[in-house]
């Protein structure tokens, strides 16, 4: 333990035991393959589609540039849990410091709401592209869009370092076992032993303002595009734009419906045992990373397309079964040839 806190008769713990499911013990190793496995399938369909996007110079418009990009973010946050979800099943690998505990603390909050503000984008661009179509392609510019991802991050890391930068002021001295599969806000919070009514105030505060303000913003701009879309007289456009508009209104919701579902099985379901609050708790956190690049992938016709015309070309090429045969046809047709 570090140096003592403000007078605390315990010091301070500078590292932590991850337990993910305590309640399970030593059939936690069990776990190992079905989230080693969901993890796999997570990053090859996200990079799947990702290699489609890149591959294909049609595809690198802005709204399928967006896409992909909301992609790789879902592979970064699956990346930032479920390796050290892993390793926390093991006995000799649990153990994590306190800096690498607020640094995955601040890349899994990050990555959620930059997961969120890369949602409003997309909602801007499709705004833009549906209800101002001829402007489109003289507003929504390279340079506009690269601005607009920077301030989604940067709007990104200010909501989430201030809550991290609080959880890095506090004495942990409670105990040194972390109850979650990953160094989880609240779940860090439990474990101090002095004030932290601040800290819960501001976390809970960051989820409803960022979420409220995000609902508001995506759905007068979705209300727009959908009269907008209604207005199209050309029935197969109107089809289209209804159709895309779907499928980005589809991930909203599993997205904003993840994040909010967590928050709310946390604070009603306080009977549940642990190990039900951290199965809910990788339910929501995985369950866009998978959902995101089926719903692209197979709802976006020209994603679908190309991804079609790839594994087409990745298919073995199958040798003719009479193969002597048509080897011996050919031998003869080029004996008989003129001279």
């Amino acid at each position: 333990m570090s140096a003592w806190c403000n007078g605390s008769v315990n010091g301070s713990y500078t590292s932590f035991v991850l337990v993910g499911f305590p309640g399970l013990r030593e059939w936690r190793a069990l776990l190992v393959l079905p989230f080693l496995g969901l993890y796999l399938v997570i990053l090859s369909a996200n990079a799947l589609v990702i290699h489609t996007v890149a591959a294909q110079r049609s595809l690198h418009q802005p709204m399928y540039l967006l896409i992909a990009l909301l992609l790789a973010v879902s592979v970064c946050s699956a990346t930032a849990v479920v390796p050290a979800m892993l390793l926390s099943f093991s006995a000799r690998f649990h153990r994590v410091s306190l800096p690498r505990c607020l640094l995955q603390m601040f890349c899994v909050y990050f990555l959620i709401v930059f997961d969120c503000n890369i949602l409003l984008v997309m909602a801007l661009d499709r705004y833009v592209a549906i209800c101002h179509p001829l402007r489109y392609p003289e507003v929504v510019t390279g340079r506009l869009l690269a601005g607009l991802v920077g301030v989604a991050a940067a709007r990104s890391a200010a909501i989430v370092a201030p809550v991290v930068a609080l959880a890095s002021r506090v004495c942990f001295c409670r105990s040194d076992v972390i109850r979650h599969f990953a160094c989880e806000h609240m779940a860090l919070m439990r474990l101090s032993c002095g004030d932290v009514s601040v800290n819960k105030t501001a976390g809970l505060a960051f989820r409803v303002v960022n979420r409220a303000l995000d609902l508001l913003l995506l759905s007068a701009s979705y209300s727009r595009i959908v009269r907008a879309a209604l207005r199209i007289s050309a029935g197969r456009a109107r089809a289209k734009a209804l159709h895309t508009c779907g499928s980005h209104l589809l991930v909203v919701l599993i997205v904003y419906s993840s994040t909010l579902g967590s928050s709310l099985v946390y604070r009603l379901a306080r009977a549940a045992s642990q190990d039900v609050h951290n199965l809910l708790s990788a339910f929501y956190l995985l369950l866009p990373c998978l959902a995101n690049p089926v719903i692209y992938g197979a709802r976006t016709t020209e994603i679908r397309q190309h991804l079609a015309a790839l594994l087409r070309r990745t298919e073995p090429r199958k040798l003719p079964t009479d193969l002597p045969r048509a080897l011996a046809a050919q031998a003869t047709a080029h004996r008989e040839l003129p001279c």
